[in-house]
Formats: C-alpha cells, sequence, structure tokens
C-alpha cells in the first residue's frame, strides 16, 4: 500500500490529522492568486501507510489532505464529500471538520 506523511496535532480534546502524498512534500501549490505549500513543518515527517492514516482521520476531529492517493481514498472511505475537494495546480485538497 501507498505512503504518506501524517502529523498528528492534539489540543485538549480535539485532535488535526494533517496528511499530504509523499511526493507534495515541500510543493508549492499556485491556483490564480493562492499560493499552497505543503509544509513540513504542518504536514509532517512521519512517513506512514495509507490505511494508517485513513484510520487517524477516523478517530480525528479534522483533518486536512492533500494529494491524489489521500484525497482518493477518504473519498473511498466516504470521509470527505466530493463537492468538499478543491483542485489547486490539479492537486485535490480537502479539509474536514466532524461536529
Amino acid at each position: 500500500m501507498t505512503d504518506v506523511y501524517v502529523n498528528v496535532i492534539k489540543h485538549g480534546e480535539h485532535m488535526l490529522v494533517a496528511v499530504c502524498d509523499v511526493t507534495m512534500l515541500g510543493k508549492i501549490l499556485k491556483h490564480g492568486a493562492l499560493t499552497f505549500e505543503v509544509k513540513k513543518s504542518f504536514y509532517g515527517n512521519k512517513k506512514v501507510k495509507l490505511e494508517e492514516a485513513i484510520d487517524l482521520i477516523k478517530n480525528s476531529t479534522s483533518a486536512n489532505l492533500v494529494g491524489h492517493d489521500i484525497v482518493n481514498e477518504a473519498l473511498k472511505e466516504r470521509l470527505v464529500h466530493p463537492n468538499a475537494v478543491m483542485l489547486i495546480s490539479g492537486v485535490p485538497h480537502a479539509q474536514l471538520i466532524k461536529f
């Protein structure tokens, strides 16, 4: 299975999981006036299997996802609605917040 980079940020009872495809870390994406940097400081440097990242997302209160592999898997698992995915330089990005 595919590897991704993941960073888990906990604050009280909230848990944010930031995940990006391995190929996306350090990339700068542009779309019009928007510049989006896939920073190691946010997305982390811990490499895990895609299925482990999905488990972390399932247990999170929010998530930030960048890349074809992680966003497609989140869509397949019904963690993200297709209308919530935006493309930046052709790369899918999604955020989710659970209430």
